[in-house]
C-alpha cells in the first residue's frame, strides 16, 4: 500500500502543474475554413495491484505500472463528410482481466478507421472499422466511463470491441427515438467456420430530458445533463462455429439480445446521481455440449448471460464522484466447469481535475467464482489510474 500512497502523491503533483488548456492541435482548411482536422492523444496510465499471480504457486501479490489505453486519434470533417482514425499501442501487460502472465507481447493496431456521412439527422452512414451496435457499455466512450472501465465480460463472441462493416443510424421524433442498423464481418476465420456470413445487428433507444443523440454514449455527463435512456438490441450471425470441430458437424448460430437503462440527474446544491444497468444474453445454440466444441463457443467470450448495475454520486461543488459496480454472469463452460457463475464487485472514486481531460480514478474490486478451477480463482484488485486526453 506504500506504493499506492506514492502514486496518489504523484497524481496530486500532476494536478498542481497542469496547464489550463487540454486540447490537441486543430487545423482548418478549404473555403472559409469549412474543413477541420484534429489530433488527440488519449492515455490511461495505471498502477495495478492483484493479490495473486506471483511466486512459485502463483499465490503472491503482483504489482505493475502500465497503460490501459495508449492512443492517438485523428478526426476530420468537411461539410457532411467526416473521418475518424485511431491507433493503439500496448506492451508487456502482466496483469490481465483474470490472470497474470509474463507480459512479453507488444501490439500496435489500427483501432478505428471509419468514414462518416450525414444526409440529415434521421439518416447517417458509417463505414469502415468501428464499434458495433449491441451493448450500451461497449458503445460508451472509453475516456468517459462511470467506473474504472467497462466489464471484461461484456464482449460478444468472435469479435473484439470493434468490427468492420457498414452502419446506418439516425434520430427521430425530436431526438427522442434513435435507431441503428449494421452489417458487420462477425467471425473472420471463415476457414474454421461452417460458412462465411455477415453479422446483423439492430439497436434502438428512447431518451428523455436533455437526451442522448450521438453515436457514442457516455458513462457519466458529470452533472452537465439530465438524461433518462432505455435501449435494446438484437444481433444474429448464422453458422458461426461447429459444436464438433473434429468432424465438422453440429453447426451453431450466434444470437444475442440486450436491454439497458441509464439515468443521470443533477440536483442543485445536492449533487448528481447516476444509475446504469443492463442485461445481455449471448446464445450459441448450446454448442458447448458438442463432442468437440469450437474454442470460441466456450470460455470468457463464449456462450453466456449476465449483466451489471452501476451507481454513482458526485458532489455538488467538488469534482469528486463516488461509484459502485456489481456484475453477475453465468458462463456455459469455463476451464472444466459447466454453468460457471462469476460475481464481480467494485467501488471507488473519480476526481476530475480538468473534466475527462485530466482525471484520477481509484477502484478496488473483488471477483468470485462459484467453482474455482486451476486457471480461475477468486482474486482482489486495486487500481490507481491517471487519464490524460490532450
Amino acid at each position: 500500500m506504500n506504493i499506492i500512497s506514492r502514486v496518489l502523491l504523484t497524481v496530486a503533483g500532476v494536478a498542481m502543474v497542469a496547464t489550463s488548456a487540454f486540447a490537441g492541435p486543430t487545423w482548418t482548411f478549404g473555403p472559409d475554413d469549412e474543413g477541420l482536422l484534429k489530433l488527440d492523444y488519449k492515455g490511461q496510465f495505471q498502477l495495478d495491484y492483484r493479490d495473486t499471480g506471483s511466486g512459485s504457486d502463483n499465490d503472491d501479490d503482483t504489482m505493475e505500472f502500465n497503460f490501459r489505453r495508449n492512443r492517438i486519434s485523428l478526426v476530420g470533417a468537411y461539410g457532411n463528410l467526416g473521418i475518424y482514425v485511431q491507433t493503439e499501442y500496448t506492451e508487456d501487460v502482466n496483469i490481465g482481466p483474470f490472470s497474470v502472465s509474463d507480459g512479453s507481447d507488444n501490439e500496435f493496431q489500427m483501432l478505428d478507421a471509419q468514414i462518416r456521412y450525414k444526409f440529415n439527422d434521421a439518416f447517417r452512414v458509417r463505414a469502415g472499422k468501428f464499434k458495433y451496435n449491441l451493448t450500451r457499455e461497449n458503445l460508451e466512450a472509453c475516456e468517459a466511463p462511470l467506473t474504472l472501465d467497462r466489464s471484461v465480460l461484456i464482449r460478444a463472441p468472435y469479435v473484439a470491441t470493434r468490427d468492420k462493416g457498414v452502419a446506418v443510424w439516425g434520430n427521430l421524433f425530436d431526438n427522442i427515438f434513435q435507431y441503428r442498423l449494421d452489417v458487420m464481418n462477425g467471425r473472420n476465420d471463415s476457414a474454421s467456420a461452417p460458412d462465411s456470413n455477415f453479422r446483423y445487428t439492430g439497436r434502438a433507444h428512447v431518451t428523455f430530458l436533455d437526451g442522448e443523440k450521438g453515436y457514442g454514449y457516455k458513462g457519466t455527463y458529470m452533472g452537465k445533463k439530465k438524461v433518462i435512456t432505455l435501449g435494446a438490441a438484437y444481433s444474429v450471425e448464422e453458422d458461426v462455429a461447429y459444436g464438433d470441430c473434429a468432424n465438422e458437424t453440429d453447426a451453431v448460430d450466434y444470437k444475442a439480445w440486450t436491454v439497458d437503462f441509464f439515468a443521470e440527474y443533477p440536483i442543485e446544491g445536492v449533487g448528481t446521481f447516476t444509475l446504469s444497468t443492463a442485461y445481455v444474453d449471448y446464445d450459441l445454440d448450446d454448442g458447448y455440449k458438442g463432442a468437440d466444441p469450437d474454442s470460441g463457443i466456450i470460455g470468457v467470450n463464449g456462450e453466456k448471460n449476465g449483466g451489471y448495475t452501476k451507481v454513482a454520486y458526485m458532489l455538488p461543488e467538488t469534482p469528486l464522484q463516488f461509484f459502485f459496480r456489481a456484475e453477475s454472469w453465468s458462463l456455459a463452460y469455463l476451464d472444466g466447469v459447466y454453468d460457471q457463475e462469476i460475481d464481480w464487485y467494485g467501488g471507488g472514486l473519480n476526481y476530475y481535475l480538468r473534466g475527462q481531460n485530466l482525471k484520477f480514478t481509484l477502484e478496488y474490486s473483488m471477483v468470485e467464482f462459484d467453482d474455482e478451477s486451476a486457471q480461475y480463482e477468486d482474486f482482489d484488485s486495486l487500481t490507481a489510474q491517471v487519464q490524460v486526453v490532450f
